[in-house]
């Protein structure tokens, strides 16, 4: 059975992750009080409902707590943010995933017992400086304790060289997880680029020249690897 997601504020990113959401095969119900807001994704979604989620006599009709989560993508309206949440902390809605879009609203957030709070815009910029400061990190994600999983494109100077070789356990204090692999595939006559990932791998393997690394370290053992090996 698919999952069932309500997604609250239907701004540009309410609805993108509406819209991703049933992309994904989830049966999506978007929620905006704005029916000309409701009208841009109800063809998206399984359902598509304009309502005050401050009214919890309008969101109690809607089944909300039949979800198996609401995603609150309310955006500047922090009067309205919080009193949805308030409403679907006393209607017991099992999980509630919630946007910030400052410090402050993510603090208030907490304090209110939301457990799941994303800050889109700060991770955003984020990944951007990153991409600024070092473009051969494709993605990373951060960690606690300063550690973090990269993206990065294969350095030159250990490229063909086995996983052993490149010292990057005891070297840089990196361990691989996993390498992802660009090969040719002409199934069917025809000639295409295809991905593989490679999970299980051991000091023997060689790193092709192509290849992608998912690396797990500090950030600063990270730069330091890049920056010896490019």
């Amino acid at each position: 059975m698919a999952a069932k997601i309500a997604v609250i504020g239907l701004g540009q990113f309410g609805i993108a992750i509406a819209r991703r959401l049933a992309f994904k095969g989830v049966e999506v119900m978007a929620i905006d009080k704005d029916q000309e807001r409701v009208d841009i994704v109800k063809d998206d979604v399984a359902y598509a409902v304009a309502l005050d989620s401050t009214d919890i006599k309008a969101l109690k009709a809607q089944n909300i707590t039949e979800m198996d989560a609401v995603m609150l993508a309310i955006g500047e309206n922090i009067e309205g943010l919080l009193l949805t949440t308030v409403h679907l902390q006393e209607l017991g809605v099992k999980r509630i995933v919630a946007r910030a879009m400052s410090k402050q609203q993510r603090m208030i957030l907490e304090k209110l017992g939301v457990k799941e709070i994303f800050f889109p815009e700060e991770e955003a910029a984020n990944i951007v400086a990153e991409a600024i400061l070092n473009p051969n990190v494709g993605a990373f994600l951060s960690l606690p304790d300063e550690y973090q999983i990269a993206e990065i494109r294969t350095p030159r100077k250990i490229a063909k060289k086995s996983v052993g070789e490149a010292e990057i356990k005891d070297g840089y204090n990196l361990k691989i997880v996993a390498i992802k692999r660009t090969f040719e595939d002409f199934a069917g006559g025809e000639r295409k680029m295809r991905e593989h990932l490679i999970l299980s791998f051991n000091d023997d393997t060689i790193i092709q020249p192509y290849d992608a690394l998912y690396i797990l370290g500090k950030e600063a053992d990270i730069v330091r690897f890049m920056e010896l090996n490019s």
